[in-house]
């Protein structure tokens, strides 16, 4: 007789704000994300022998991160499906530590399943603890979901990790890569990270003219060091530069975790060549690590 899957849920927190709360107008949404001009421009297609075995993947609104999303999902789902999907994010509340949460998650498309096996054998071997402290307002691993959700008619598993600090990076991704052996599984890790937030409202503004080529010339910096796999370049470019990279901390531990040989920029821009305005703006990517 087959064990019912019974666990605590973790409700949506940004559904109705960051991407459309109704089912049917999300997945209207997302299948415009795909088909947008900043875009892959088309939706997923036939599965080829590929591997890509992580990304880096934007989490604004979908309004304005969705398309860059759009290229990392069309690339992952056009490739071999992964066993698992390690969701890692950043902190953006600042409430508690470093921790997975053994947890479905809910989004208009239904729930999210857990891998609770492999979160389970992490928190044993004392990789993460467990803790919903970080997780509950979190929307960095949120919003990769649906795309998910859409992609694999929701028949996947993936984990939750939120990254609070950069203590324990090195440990914790040899733990991650045992565990990965351990399991037999095969494992896409998805870092989520926005790149530059510049202006007033992010409270930083190193430079007043020029912005949107100083904005580029920032953001090519650090994911120069990613393409070129500089895990202690990138993680000195952040340090020196002070760039408001958000998940910077999540892309260290990919790094860290995956071994990869080569490494793609799927797409770049900025909310600002959304809005016109550069008053304000953050930048968006799509990585793929194969």
């Amino acid at each position: 007789m087959a064990l019912l899957h019974c666990l605590m849920v973790r409700a949506s927190s940004v559904a109705g704000q960051f991407y459309n709360g109704n089912a049917e107008a999300l997945r209207k949404q997302i299948a415009d994300c795909f088909r947008s001009p900043l875009g892959p421009g088309g939706l997923p297609e036939s599965a080829t022998d590929r591997i890509i075995k992580g990304a880096v993947s934007p989490h604004a609104g979908y309004m304005f991160s969705g398309p860059a999303a759009a290229h990392v999902y069309k690339a992952i789902a056009e490739s071999q499906k992964p066993d698992l999907f390690l969701l890692i994010g950043p902190n953006h509340t600042g409430m508690g530590r470093t921790a997975t949460l053994i947890e479905d998650f809910e989004t208009p498309l239904g729930n999210a399943r857990v891998d609770s096996d492999f979160g389970n054998d992490l928190i044993n071997k004392g990789v993460l603890i467990e803790s919903k402290t970080p997780h509950t307002y979190e929307h960095s691993l949120e919003v990769q979901l649906p795309f998910l959700q859409y992609t694999y008619q929701n028949n996947f598993r993936f984990l939750p990790i939120v990254v609070s600090s950069p203590l324990g990076l090195e440990r914790i991704a040899g733990g991650l890569k045992k565990a990965i052996d351990r399991s037999g599984k095969k494992v896409c890790i998805i870092a989520s990270s926005d790149f530059t937030h510049f202006g007033p409202n992010y409270g930083y503004v190193p430079f007043t003219e020029k912005i949107k080529e100083n904005i580029k010339k920032l953001d090519t910096g650090a994911i120069g060091k990613i393409i070129s796999k500089d895990i202690e370049g990138f993680e000195q470019y952040i340090r020196e530069t002070g760039a408001t990279v958000c998940g910077f901390l999540p892309i260290a531990l990919l790094m860290r975790t995956v071994e990869y040989s080569k490494c793609e920029l799927l797409k770049y821009y900025t909310s600002a060549d959304i809005a016109g305005d550069y008053q304000n703006s953050v930048s968006y990517a799509g990585i793929i690590f194969e």
